[in-house]
């Protein structure tokens, strides 16, 4: 089965637990504003690849896998956009012992999601805000499909790490927050969730394509307001993750 990739981390340790193969795919229907990887956005970009070539690859750091309680994350862009792609490539990792994680937006066809469920150990699931329009805003794109989606996860009993990106200004509305953590406490199924700073580090991408970035006189949020949103969730029992 062949596939459009943007680009391969041999050795992540930030997009699922222990050390993982990340396998970054070409498309994405939702133009973040903070968004790091615009150049994925078109699927027509980037390069083939096949899941036959890749699962020799990732079995090469299987022990590394194995020893740190790893695997495969398949991210993007919006991986879903190439389900059977991803299926094929998550069907092999199962045959071989691959632990598989899924990066999505939930922006997705449920019925084409499912497929690849059936292959998934753990998704991480972007939620760019719990306010319909704020999340427009940010995304292009409505909130209500994402919610479809993790509705669906919680019925299915897949585990799920929630991810939320601090913006000041954007989206670091406490009332906003609560509201998300209140609603995460209706999903029996979140194990984690992670509170991103901010940051500019796709900045460069956006002025070599032509594209506005609105962003630019943002700057990461401060320990303080960190803080807070931690606690935020912390208030409603919400498993946040916190660097030591």
């Amino acid at each position: 089965m062949k596939g459009r990739i943007h680009s391969i981390e041999t050795c992540g340790t930030v997009d699922g637990p222990g050390i993982r193969y990340i396998l970054f795919l070409q498309g994405c229907p939702l133009r973040c504003q903070y968004c790091h990887n615009p150049d994925s956005w078109d699927i027509k970009e980037g390069k083939d690849a096949d899941t036959e070539k890749l699962i020799k690859e990732i079995v090469k750091y299987k022990s590394y896998m194995d020893f740190s309680g790893g695997g495969i994350t398949v991210s993007g862009g919006e991986p879903l956009l190439q389900a059977d792609f991803v299926r094929d490539l998550f069907m092999k990792c199962k045959e071989k012992k691959v632990h598989t994680c899924l990066d999505t937006s939930g922006f997705v066809s449920i019925e084409k999601a499912d497929p690849v469920l059936d292959y998934t150990d753990l998704i991480l699931l972007d939620i760019k805000s719990y306010n319909p329009e704020v999340y427009k805003d940010v995304t292009g794109v409505p909130l209500d499909p994402t919610l479809k989606f993790a509705a669906h996860l919680k019925e299915r009993g897949i585990p799920v790490w929630i991810r939320y990106v601090l913006v000041p200004g954007l989206t670091d509305n406490m009332d906003h927050i609560e509201e998300l953590a209140k609603y995460l406490t209706t999903l029996t199924n979140v194990e984690r969730l992670d509170v991103l700073p901010f940051h500019k580090m796709g900045e460069f991408k956006w002025e070599e394509l032509g594209y506005d970035y609105k962003l630019k006189d943002t700057q990461s949020p401060e320990k303080a307001l960190l803080q807070e949103a931690i606690n935020m969730f912390k208030k409603y029992n919400v498993p946040v993750h916190e660097d030591k």
